[in-house]
């Protein structure tokens, strides 16, 4: 099936975002055997700031999705090459539940190819239609408003997915609210031709200094998309900040500095292109993520990873899970609490730690004192490659995960901030 020419005058569940999650979330509705429209602001294929690294935890959506086979010509990336403070440590991605490997993407592809495997499922998309205001009947929504280059229009719908990312528009005028007291994140990245594009090890600083040699508080990466993504590489930089500390810094010479510094070791063969930035929302941060017949998925629920602002296996996960719970209540849907309690169950306990340490490494000289001993464990740098790529389950039953869940539940207890509240 192709494309919707027109906007449909209704549907059973209306996604508005076509990124990974929503379009994720399509595809499986309308495998589900759901009258599924799927609607974005965009006209694809188009680019996000985003680092392009797929975890072992996005490769086993992708698996779900049935996209596994997409990936066979891609970078198989084992895991990754820490360095920081005079240190290298080379840790591969656990074994377990998830995959042993991971991989790198560019978002102009990734997206692509999973918006047109929603549409091979039977989900009616519209491209360049964005989604401005809703109609309410109580606490349902009756109808979405769409904004088109040709004018408005309306669609009726049993349910919707959001998934219009960080700013979330719908989300916020459904009553959507970010909080910035918690840790968020900065990031900046481009792209860079290189002779070791092929590499099959993701590269992390987490000592990343500006062009005048101060400390920041964040880390870079280098991410490497293959021969099959044009010989190129994802560089970019992050930074974490909190309302009390805010990042107050020129992303563009950090990243172009950054860029210089890994030039050599990297291979890397030409300026910076395509650099772009973003400003996220993290660990759950927001209220307002789902009512009696919508719900917020992927970034717009901010279900990113608060310590390096990973949220592509989040925001594939999610979509699943909410077509899952629309199975669940299609006789009588009530998303407000049900949608709620899931985010909570599933992420609530890791991101609570995750935004305590994301927020305790803003602290000026945090980084420094945590890093340096730290980077010379390599039991210590599995843990935190286990943490950072999303790894541990509420099923993982073995020491680190139990400690993690230990200190998410002292974390819930002493702070009543979202997520998802």
């Amino acid at each position: 099936m192709s494309d919707a020419t027109k906007t449909p005058d209704r549907a059973d569940v209306l996604v508005v975002g076509a990124g990974p999650g929503g379009s994720a979330a399509a595809a499986h509705a309308a495998a589900a055997g759901h009258d599924v429209v799927l609607v974005d602001a965009a006209t694809f294929p188009r680019d996000k700031t985003c680092g392009d690294g797929l975890t072992p935890r996005a490769i086993a959506e992708l698996d779900a999705l049935g996209l596994g086979d997409y990936l066979d010509g891609r970078p198989r990336l084992d895991g990754l090459l820490l360095h920081g403070w005079g240190a290298t440590k080379r840790v591969p991605w656990p074994s377990g539940r998830f995959p042993a490997y991971g991989s790198a993407v560019a978002r102009t592809e990734l997206d692509e190819e999973i918006r047109a495997l929603a549409v091979s499922k039977g989900a009616r998309m519209i491209q360049g239609a964005k989604a401005v205001d809703v109609t309410m009947t109580g606490d349902r929504i009756e109808s979405v408003t769409l904004a088109t280059a040709s004018g408005t229009s309306s669609i009726r719908v049993r349910d919707v997915i959001v998934a219009d990312g960080v700013k979330s528009g719908l989300g916020k005028s459904l009553g959507r609210e970010w909080h910035r007291d918690t840790a968020y994140g900065t990031a900046a990245r481009a792209y860079v031709p290189s002779t070791r594009a092929d590499e099959n090890w993701m590269g992390s600083h987490l000592e990343l200094r500006g062009p005048d040699g101060n400390l920041l508080p964040g880390y870079g990466w280098v991410f490497p998309l293959g021969s099959a993504g044009g010989g190129l590489l994802n560089v970019g930089v992050g930074a974490l900040a909190t309302a009390k500390r805010p990042a107050h810094m020129q992303l563009r010479p950090i990243l172009e500095f950054y860029a210089n510094m890994v030039r050599d070791e990297w291979g890397i063969e030409g300026p910076p292109v395509r650099l772009t930035s973003a400003l996220l929302p993290m660990g759950g941060a927001v209220t307002g993520v789902a009512g009696r017949n919508w719900m917020l998925i992927g970034d717009a629920a901010a279900c990113v990873n608060p310590l390096n602002g990973e949220g592509i296996d989040y925001a594939l996960e999610t979509g699943r899970l909410a077509v899952e719970l629309i199975g669940d209540t299609r006789a009588d849907p009530d998303h407000t609490a049900r949608w709620r309690d899931i985010l909570v169950d599933h992420y609530g306990l890791a991101f609570s730690a995750a935004r305590r340490l994301a927020g305790l490494l803003t602290v000026p000289q945090a980084v420094p004192t945590l890093g340096r001993p730290g980077i010379r464990s390599q039991r210590l740098m599995s843990m935190v490659v286990r943490v950072m790529g999303n790894l541990i389950t509420p099923d993982d039953a073995d020491l680190v995960a139990r400690a993690w869940r230990g200190a998410g539940r002292v974390s819930t207890r002493i702070d009543a901030r979202p997520p998802f509240s």
